[in-house]
């Protein structure tokens, strides 16, 4: 048996253009190319493992965790040099270790602030150097690497004296130059540097007038660049202000670099931190642009792909038709039959880059309730393998890649053959084909394997643990639907297509005439079949479509519901509203009727029937209080007209009496025996 996933397998399934996608979200150059360089692990312990984390990454991503890498530079050589004991390295590239600290310690309080939720991304934290070493490298260089003025003390002072030495042998040569006149010098003629001397430009025939070094001449010869004897030695104190300077620069390098020798460990932990973090970052970001579900790594026979779709075609103008590939545990070669351009082949490729990218630790674009067995191996033999060099026919080609498959495939294998049979006679390659499914599936092998040979097609029937499958076409547009069936063989449609794209009529009834009588109930069976299917699914859509109808509709209704409990909770707001009004009014009321029992009281007194008037006022209170211990009850409105002699309620004592006079608003009631001056608003005629 073969171990690993063979590069010749990968390229088959179009693997490495696959990683191209995922890498295309890394933030960093050696992020992407930590992706790219992904393969497919073989222990089933490790492929969860770094499944579990990738979705752990790509949960808290969707959650709004700030989980975003930081971009870095590739200080792999700086970091070997540092290890060196005496080296010193570059002012660039210790300005690269200040910029890889600062996102170091970004990347791990982001990582190590998703430990309770994500533990698993924690865990690719490292722990960073002291903040100091990030200090002394920010306060010492600039970005592009210059050290500073503030690097030290004698650095300044060294670049100042340059700084003068330069202005002073400048001035004295800007001098000299302005002394000569258009003879013995280009007009406009000023100091410049040539071999890292300060210089004037002169005539040729002028030097020995000027004397001094000639360090250049111009392209014509005719100008030669001089420095002047007597700025020899203004230009010797300037090298040596500059030669001081570089002996400064070179003691700050080496003193950080030797600083930051000792926490060499740490910065290759912080730097593969980095890389790691992209890395997760990017197969976290692509499954979720892909709306990708973790598949659940089983062992044993089980093996479903659901809602599996090509990572090429994710960004396609028209969505990729998704597919269902399940297995039953008996079931170990699916055989796909069908039309060319029906979408055998991207099939094929798909079931491979969603085994290879869930093993190498990248969600593939599959949905909930995949599952997948850990191969141990994968076998492609995909597309024209033709070579003129080697001197191979497409049948030889492919015969040599089943020999491989043969001599190395097994129970933990996946095997993909596209077109098997094909490039020889028809009869020869159907046995041949179906030999080696029979033996394939013997070993218990995973495979899928697409044909157009009419004769293999009972073979699932014949054979225990070999299905059929086809990609349905259709056969009114004779256009494929990329939708995968499994458990019925596709059609051929070639007469079809022939016919639609105007062959002969003649010559297409001499073909149907010579097919065999069993093809041809074999095509009129799948026919019937595709036709079922093809109203099946219209039904399904149909029922579907209805169900989104009514889901609106229940969307209404629980608005409406929403509505109407708003409604009565209003209303019911406004019936305490209401109460509490009532209230208020039945106190006011009570009060009135008060003001009524002290009139009584008055007239109680000047009758002198103090006895009589009590009993008469604790009548009354006794009434109004009554009623204010029962529901609010509103004076009732008068009936009618009343006229003295009639026989009247008083609303506000609740007690009955015989009208004597009305004045104005102002009525008088014999009550027992005793006068009542009351409203006259206030009392009710009594039948």
């Amino acid at each position: 048996m073969r171990e690993g996933f063979a590069e010749s397998a990968l390229a088959a399934i179009e693997f490495h253009a696959a990683l191209d996608l995922v890498a295309d979200h890394a933030v960093s150059a050696l992020g992407a190319s930590r992706v790219r360089s992904l393969r497919p692990r073989t222990d089933p312990w490790l492929v969860a493992h770094e499944l579990d984390r990738v979705e752990q990454y790509a949960v808290r991503l969707d959650a709004g965790d700030d989980l975003a890498p930081e971009p870095f530079d590739d200080v792999s050589g700086a970091l070997s040099r540092l290890r060196l004991e005496g080296s010193v390295l570059e002012g660039a590239e210790l300005a690269a270790l200040g910029r890889l600290l600062a996102a170091a310690r970004v990347v791990h309080g982001r990582l190590t602030r998703a430990a309770a939720t994500a533990p698993l991304v924690a865990a690719l934290a490292s722990s960073v150097p002291p903040r100091e070493l990030e200090d002394a490298l920010t306060t010492a260089l600039e970005p592009d690497g210059l050290v500073r003025d503030a690097a030290s003390r004698d650095l300044a002072r060294a670049r100042r004296e340059v700084r003068e030495a330069r202005e002073t042998l400048i001035r004295k040569l800007g001098g000299i130059a302005a002394s000569l006149d258009s003879r013995q010098a280009p007009q406009d003629a000023a100091p410049t540097l040539r071999g890292g001397r300060y210089v004037i430009p002169v005539r040729r025939e002028a030097r020995g007038r000027l004397g001094g070094i000639v360090h250049d001449e111009s392209a014509t010869h005719a100008t030669l660049f001089v420095e002047p004897a007597e700025t020899i030695e203004l230009g010797n104190a300037l090298r040596e202000a500059e030669a001081a300077e570089a002996r400064e620069v070179m003691r700050v390098l080496r003193a950080l670099t030797d600083r930051l020798r000792p926490h060499a460990d740490a910065l290759d932990g912080v730097f593969e931190m980095l890389i790691a973090a992209d890395c997760c970052s990017a197969r976290a970001r692509f499954a979720l642009a892909a709306r990708a579900s973790r598949p659940l790594v089983v062992e044993g026979g089980a093996f479903a792909i659901v809602h599996g779709v090509h990572p090429l075609l994710l960004g396609a103008e028209t969505p990729p038709v998704p597919f269902h590939l399940a297995l039953e545990p008996e079931e170990r070669t699916v055989l796909v039959s069908g039309p060319n351009t029906g979408g055998k082949t991207v099939l094929l490729k798909t079931v491979g880059l969603v085994v290879a990218l869930a093993q190498s630790g990248v969600i593939p674009p599959v949905g909930p309730a995949t599952k997948l067995p850990v191969f141990a191996a994968l076998f492609a033999d995909i597309g024209d393998r033709q070579s003129i060099q080697e001197s191979l026919s497409t049948f030889s080609a492919h015969v040599a890649a089943i020999k491989d498959v043969l001599e190395g495939a097994d129970a933990r294998s996946l095997v993909l053959l596209d077109e098997l049979g094909t490039g020889t006679d028809p009869a020869e390659g159907a046995a041949l084909a179906g030999a080696i499914l029979r033996a394939l599936t013997g070993r218990g092998a995973i495979t899928v394997a697409t044909t157009h040979l009419g004769s293999l097609k009972d073979l699932a029937e014949k054979e225990p643990g070999i299905v059929n499958g086809s990609l349905q076409f259709d056969a009114a547009t004779l256009t494929p639907t990329f939708r995968f069936t499994k458990g019925i063989p596709g059609r051929s449609y070639g007469l079809a297509i022939a016919r639609r794209l105007g062959v002969d009529a003649a010559v297409l009834e001499e073909a149907e005439r010579t097919l065999p009588e069993d093809l041809r109930a074999l095509e009129t069976t799948l026919a019937e079949l595709e036709k079922r299917i093809q109203d099946a699914d219209r039904r399904e859509a149909e029922l579907a479509s209805r169900e989104a109808e009514l889901d609106v509709e229940d969307g209404g209704l629980a608005r409406a519901r929403a509505e109407l409990a708003a409604r009565e909770e209003d209303v019911r707001r406004r019936e305490k509203d209401l109460e509490r009004s009532a209230k208020r009014a039945q106190r006011a009321y009570l009060l009135e009727a008060r003001a009524e029992v002290e009139k009584a009281i008055a007239l109680a007194r000047e009758a002198q029937r103090e006895r009589d008037a009590r009993r008469l006022v604790e009548e009354a209170i006794a009434a109004t209080a009554a009623r204010e211990e029962s529901p609010l009850q509103l004076p009732d409105v008068p009936s009618g007209p009343v006229s003295p002699g009639d026989r009247v309620r008083i609303a506000t004592l609740g007690i009955e009496g015989q009208l004597e006079t009305v004045q104005g608003n102002e009525a008088t009631v014999l009550v027992r025996g005793r006068r009542v001056r009351v409203a006259a608003s206030t009392l009710s005629p009594v039948h």
